[in-house]
């Protein structure tokens, strides 16, 4: 690939394998010049993430502790009223966040809570602020009722690759993923989606995470890159927490970042969950890849996060500015 190639969706899977497997730093420096041609340097966005509903989930996603089938003892909770969240997200954009992001432990929103939802969405972008929503699957209807509240972005990762999917999740299946980023799309909101490394996969699940992620037919305004935080009660946390497994290799997770940098050239690439427990110098090695995003705060909706002060004395080590607002670059389509 060369800096002035157009964005490609037509990535195979052999190519991304090979650049896994490249030498290391020749790996990190071919995504650190694809992210200088694409993005400004040294700048990284803020975001900030909500739980704006806790837990009861249906769903049976093994690392995740709102499940109901979890045995977590996490209390589920009922839909927080819009102008607490609004409070929130104002505190958020006080300590410097950009994009305020709003989950929701649900399979999917019913149509009664939309009106509640439509007004935080509005709330946070009268604010000045980026708003970002998860709340499982979307009708094509409930997508354009997003849409026309205003919402930027709709987060739906599709977590692992579509082979290793069914051994994470079950009740929803990896096609209706993909069913409802395209509700995104055609609704002309932007795409949020990402996964999780570090489930026991192996280095070709990873590959083929990339490569769902980068032959979507639009790559994905923002991508989160996130490592398994083992929860005790999950299915994975309690497979994992005891083994060599619970916690991706360092240097592999960065070869992801900087895999993902290369083949989404304009997407956002955010250091999501798990970045709590990553050394400084790890986290370095993930800005130095292409990663050019993070969630601040203490919590990301249930997990532990790193906490705005540690952030701040990071990015003064590194000479990191907070983005001021996210570059808006439209991104391509292959042709």
């Amino acid at each position: 690939m060369t800096l002035e190639s157009p964005v490609r969706t037509d990535w195979t899977r052999d190519e991304i394998a090979q650049l896994f497997d490249l030498p290391f730093t020749e790996l990190v420096f071919r995504a650190a010049e694809v992210h200088r041609a694409n993005h400004p340097a040294n700048q990284v966005q803020r975001s900030t993430l909500l739980s704006i509903k806790t837990g009861g989930c249906p769903e049976d996603c093994g690392y995740c502790s709102q499940s109901a089938s979890a045995d977590t003892g996490l209390k589920a909770t009922k839909l927080m009223d819009p102008r607490a969240v609004l409070q929130a997200a104002a505190q958020a954009k006080d300590h410097g966040s950009t994009r305020f992001c709003m989950g929701a432990a649900w399979r999917n929103p019913k149509d009664r809570d939309m009106p509640a939802i439509v007004e935080m969405v509005k709330g946070v972008r009268a604010m000045g602020m980026e708003t970002c929503m998860t709340l499982g699957m979307l009708t094509d209807a409930q997508a354009k009722t997003l849409a026309d509240a205003g919402l930027d972005y709709y987060n739906h990762n599709i977590d692992t690759s579509p082979e290793r999917y069914g051994e994470v999740i079950t009740t929803r299946s990896f096609e209706e993923r993909l069913e409802t980023l395209e509700h995104v799309r055609e609704a002309g909101i932007n795409v949020c989606c990402g996964g999780i490394v570090g489930m026991g996969e192996t280095r070709g699940d990873r590959v083929g995470f990339i490569h769902a992620l980068a032959t979507l037919p639009v790559h994905p305004g923002s991508v989160p890159v996130n490592a398994l935080v083992p929860v005790k009660g999950t299915v994975l946390g309690d497979m994992l927490a005891d083994t060599p497994l619970a916690k991706i290799d360092d240097i592999e997770f960065v070869r992801t970042v900087a895999v993902a940098r290369i083949t989404m050239p304009r997407s956002m690439v955010r250091l999501s969950a798990g970045r709590e427990s990553m050394s400084d110098a790890t986290q370095a090695l993930c800005f130095l890849a292409g990663a050019n995003s993070i969630f601040t705060g203490d919590k990301l909706l249930t997990a532990g996060n790193a906490g705005d002060d540690k952030d701040a004395a990071l990015f003064a080590r590194l000479g990191i500015t907070p983005m001021a607002a996210e570059c808006k670059v439209e991104l391509e389509a292959a042709e």
